[in-house]
């Protein structure tokens, strides 16, 4: 057995920050560059999903590098059928055994989470790969401050014993949707399901806010925060210049109507032509 294959480590690239373990802000200026692209308002279909889907396969590269359980195994190449001994080789490879949930949140996270849940069935065992499916929407008051987010429905797939659970959802603005969603896989599902147990909630997104961290991590410690940007534009100078975190409570990238500033306009109307 070569060591080599035994050494192999995943290095993440991510800012320094100071809003805990449990996020990651990633440090990579292709993926951003492909960001920038994506928020810019020449930007249309079908480049936007075009662009989606290089994003989050690189996305799901990243957590399933760094979230995921490994195990050794052994691979036999097609040179073993001239070099018996020789032409195999053990590593360290992921297990594709691993129980993965990835949860459409309609409407934004539709296509990302068929991207994630797509990319999964190559990777792992496609028997313990599943999407489930849950209809949220913003609810608002009369000044059209968001006040939190309704489920319309859901059709979840079953328990998630010692399972991954994937949110791949592009925005995290105010963190309701995501709140309530993960409220969902904790409880009984209105009594349809026995839940189970989660080995890990993962939050897969292009942008997040400061305000967005502090809700999600008030209301779900262990949630796993993955994003590519973080979007604090009506922050003061004098914060924009620190470390992100380091003024955590003067932070803000929500406007009046709660949407992301420099952020790229709402996703869930851009990426399905349907501006309602």
């Amino acid at each position: 057995m070569d060591k080599q294959y035994f050494s192999n480590k995943y290095l993440l690239s991510e800012i320094e920050h100071h809003y805990g373990k449990n996020v990651h802000i990633l440090s990579d200026t292709v993926l951003f560059s492909f960001l920038a692209t994506l928020c810019s308002p020449d930007t249309k279909q079908p480049t936007l999903n075009a662009l989606m889907k290089i994003l989050y396969d690189a996305l799901i590269h990243i957590v399933v590098n760094q979230e995921f359980p490994k195990k050794h195994g052994r691979i036999v190449t097609r040179m073993a059928a001239k070099h018996p001994r020789e032409g195999s080789f053990t590593a360290e490879l992921i297990d594709r055994e691993q129980t993965t949930v990835s949860v459409n949140l309609a409407r934004a996270g539709t296509y990302p989470s068929h991207l994630c849940y797509s990319a999964l069935n190559y990777l792992l065992n496609p028997d313990v790969v599943r999407q489930d499916h849950i209809i949220m929407s913003r609810t608002t008051d009369d000044k059209q401050q968001v006040t939190g987010s309704s489920a319309g429905g859901f059709k979840i797939g079953g328990p998630v014993d010692n399972a991954i659970v994937l949110f791949p959802d592009p925005m995290g603005a105010t963190g309701s949707t995501l709140i309530q969603a993960v409220d969902l896989y904790k409880s009984s599902f209105g009594g349809a399901i026995r839940p189970g147990k989660a080995k890990k909630y993962i939050a897969v997104h292009l942008i997040v806010t400061p305000e967005y961290l502090r809700n999600v991590q008030k209301q779900h410690s262990d949630l796993v925060v993955y994003a590519l940007r973080l979007d604090r534009g009506l922050s003061p100078p004098d914060v924009l210049s620190s470390r992100p975190g380091e003024k955590w409570d003067q932070e803000k990238g929500l406007n009046g109507e709660q949407y992301i500033v420099p952020g790229g306009g709402g996703f869930g109307e851009i990426l399905n032509n349907a501006f309602v």
